[in-house]
């Protein structure tokens, strides 16, 4: 089977472009346009090795490699980055990344540094290794911040009380807490959640906060979801 590797960038010719070259050079590729998705997808279905530009909208590259860290994920993982200041590319190193490419690049040196990252790993660039491949691990439960909820069952509970949720408000919550600590720009949201960004004059997000607050909040209990003034929102227990 050839190695798997989740690509995260928000330029689409460029993703495009790179997708289909690492495709011919024998990887099987997964292709998503923010670092949202690339979370989720991570999630969903490990990959052998992450592709992730620094720049994107909402969650960036450095904030991927954050959250997959302090979640012990430790997939190797490749930066594509426009940032050519040495002080740039430590942020990166510190973030969690392995390696960097630097923008404009030439497809030869990400398949050399893709193939180098693997060999750390036991893999062999776009050839599996001789160990039985990894299996996805089955999501079950999320928890953050007094919170826990099951996607496949779509059940959510706080500090054990169920949370009677219609389907937009648990989509919102369950965006919220697979990136809790995380600021999410409306934008990013309205994009996750309805895949259309209705403008900043919309009070539809702020309507569906309010509601998910109401649910969740408890007399005595710290509020979990925050508003970022001029920003959007964040899920933290504080």
């Amino acid at each position: 089977m050839p190695q798997t590797v989740l690509l995260a960038e928000d330029d689409r010719a460029i993703r495009h472009a790179l997708e289909r070259a690492l495709t011919l050079e024998g990887y099987r590729v997964t292709a998503v346009a923010d670092g949202v998705e690339a979370l989720a997808q991570a999630h969903r279905t490990p990959p052998d090795v992450l592709v992730l530009d620094v720049m994107m909208p909402g969650i960036d590259g450095l904030q991927v490699c954050r959250v997959l860290r302090a979640e012990g994920d430790r997939t190797p993982i490749l930066m594509l980055t426009a940032l050519v200041e040495t002080q740039d590319r430590i942020a990166g190193l510190d973030a969690g990344a392995d390696d960097y490419v630097l923008k404009p690049f030439d497809v030869e040196e990400v398949f050399a540094r893709l193939r180098a990252l693997l060999r750390r790993t036991g893999g062999a660039g776009g050839v599996a290794p001789v160990e039985a491949p990894r299996q996805p691990v089955p999501e079950r439960y999320l928890e953050a911040a007094g919170l826990k909820m099951d996607p496949q069952a779509r059940r959510a509970w706080r500090d054990g009380r169920e949370l009677e949720l219609t389907r937009t408000e648990f989509e919102l919550l369950e965006l919220l807490v697979r990136n809790s600590g995380i600021v999410l720009d409306h934008s990013t949201i309205y994009d996750r959640i309805w895949g259309y960004d209705f403008g900043p004059g919309s009070k539809n997000l702020a309507v569906y906060v309010g509601y998910l607050r109401r649910k969740l909040d408890e007399p005595g209990a710290p509020q979990l979801i925050h508003t970022v003034r001029g920003v959007g929102y964040v899920l933290r227990a504080d």
